[in-house]
Formats: C-alpha cells, sequence, structure tokens
C-alpha cells in the first residue's frame, strides 16, 4: 500500500513530531467552487487549521499517488484542472492507475486518511440519502464509509438537497453516532437547524474526543458524525432555501441529470438562485468546520 502513498514534507514533519494531522477533501476545490475562489478558500482553510494546533492534510489523487498534504502549486493544478476526476470508492484504483488527477469525495478521503493514520476529517457537509431514493437507489458512498472506516467528519451536518430523514435512519442502521457539536438539532448545511435531531449533544472538543476514543478503544469500527452548525450570521432563512432547493431538484429531473451530476448541478442552482448567498454561506461554515475539527484533532491527540 506503501508505494501508493506520498506526503507533503508539512505533514511528514508534523507526523514525525507527533502533531494533530486533519484531514481535508478536494472536492470542493475541483467541483465547489469556481476559479480562484476555491484555491483561496483552500489555502485559507489550511491556515485556520495551523492557526488552532494542528497539521492540515489536503488529499488528493496526482500522478498515480495519493498526495496527503498538497504543495501550493498542486493545490494550483487541482483548481484549476479541468478534467480532476471527482473520485469515489469505486473510482480509487482507476485513477490511482490510469495516472489521472483525482479530487476526493468524503467517502475517498476517508479512506486515504485512514491509511494514513489520520483520525479527523473536516468537510463542508456529508453525502447522503438523495431526493426519491426510494425509486433510484441514489444513496451516497459517504454513508457507507462513514459506517465502515474509522474516522470522525466534522461537517455542518448533510447537504440541504438531500433528504436529511432518510440519511440518519440510514446512519443510524449503520451505527454510526451522530453528534451535535453544541446543538440538539441535526444541521442542514446552508442552516443552523433541521427538522431532525442530533443522536446527542456534546458542548465542548474535549468531550467529542474521549467521545471518539472509547468508540475506537471498544474496537466499535466505523466513523462518527460531528454535526458543528453553520455560525447564525451565516445561516440562511429554511423556508427561502428550502424553496429555491425544491425549484432546482425540479430543474435537474426535466433535465434528466442524476447520479453523481446531481449535486454539483444542485450546489450550482443553488448559488445562482440565491444570487451567490449559498456560496458565500458554504465558504464560512467550511472555516467553521475547520476551527472546531483542529482544536477536537488537538484534543484528541493529547488523549
Amino acid at each position: 500500500m506503501k508505494q501508493y502513498i506520498t506526503y507533503s514534507e508539512e505533514v511528514a514533519k508534523g507526523m514525525q513530531e507527533g502533531k494533530a494531522i486533519v484531514a481535508l477533501e478536494s472536492t470542493i476545490i475541483s467541483h465547489g467552487m469556481p476559479y480562484p475562489q476555491n484555491v483561496e478558500t483552500a489555502r485559507k482553510v489550511e491556515q485556520i487549521v495551523r492557526d488552532n494546533g494542528a497539521v492540515p492534510a489536503t488529499i488528493a489523487i496526482m500522478d498515480g499517488k495519493i498526495k496527503i498534504g498538497l504543495s501550493d502549486e498542486e493545490l494550483e493544478t487541482l483548481g484549476t484542472s479541468k478534467n480532476a476526476r471527482k473520485t469515489s470508492r469505486r473510482d480509487l484504483a482507476y485513477v490511482i492507475s490510469s495516472k489521472e488527477i483525482g479530487a476526493t469525495t468524503v467517502a475517498t478521503t476517508m479512506i486515504c486518511a485512514e491509511m494514513a493514520g489520520i483520525k479527523l476529517f473536516v468537510t463542508g457537509g456529508i453525502g447522503g440519502v438523495h431526493r426519491g431514493a426510494e425509486t433510484t437507489m441514489d444513496i451516497s458512498a459517504d454513508l457507507e464509509e462513514l459506517a465502515n472506516t474509522n474516522v470522525a467528519v466534522v461537517c455542518a451536518g448533510a447537504k440541504s438537497i438531500l433528504d436529511i430523514g432518510l440519511t440518519l435512519e440510514y446512519l443510524e442502521t449503520k451505527g454510526v453516532p451522530v453528534v451535535g457539536y453544541q446543538t440538539d438539532s441535526f444541521p442542514a448545511f446552508y442552516t443552523t437547524t433541521s427538522e431532525f435531531d442530533a443522536n446527542f449533544r456534546l458542548n465542548n472538543e474535549k468531550e467529542v474526543a474521549e467521545m471518539l476514543k472509547a468508540k475506537w478503544d471498544l474496537e466499535l469500527n466505523g466513523g462518527a458524525v460531528i454535526a458543528n452548525p453553520i455560525p447564525t450570521e451565516h445561516s440562511l432563512e429554511e423556508s427561502y432555501i428550502n424553496t429555491i432547493i425544491e425549484s432546482a431538484l425540479q430543474e435537474a429531473e426535466e433535465n434528466g441529470i442524476k447520479g453523481k451530476d446531481v449535486t454539483p448541478f444542485m450546489l450550482g442552482k443553488v448559488k445562482e438562485l440565491t444570487e451567490g448567498k449559498s456560496l458565500e454561506a458554504n465558504i464560512e461554515l467550511v472555516y467553521n468546520n475547520a476551527r472546531v475539527g483542529s482544536k477536537i484533532a488537538v484534543e484528541l491527540n493529547n488523549l
């Protein structure tokens, strides 16, 4: 396995010094935002991780290798590439063997983080069960990964374009704990709350770290969702965003957009219909997750 993995200087040094490492995905760079905003956001997220005492490890596939940590040049390449492949579990071996550029989804970032011994991963929102999945069977591979891979994911809940109720049911079936960070409600990405509750509420980083340590000490395999709501001042109004999502979903259906193309289409459409407010909210929630996730990683490392 080691022949396929390389570490950036910063990550290798951090590991050697026994520092807390935080995994970051790369789909948000290649498919989540336009250039140059994507690269600027990625750099700022990495800096927030450093400022909070941990080492950032942005993960991507390049030159037939899993890169744990990217150089400035590699970030730029990923951010400007027109043909970076959105890489989930099923695509990983192909992207490595064909030497394509691969941007890692939540699922693949978890896989690569576990290979590298990284326990904590910060992202925007997890994938889940898509609306209408009872007929399309469109369910994100992120959920299966959370069931099997020992990495905790700090996120602003599930993307609100999904069926959040069914996503939480799926996670419950798979035994994945869903922790509300300083909240009882399960956040819905653009909004601080949804009509659903988290399984447990934990109020500080140390409590989260202690729960994760107990989980893995007990050999309860799989990850955990640490749902950290978007800061109130950046939250969009629930009925407003839901109306826009309904409209975007209808358009996706009319245009026959399916499978892994749904999320990028929906995020783009929601951005257009909210006149860019959704992208601003997306960026702010990622920054907030990076702050909280880094502090949890440091506490976990101390244990």
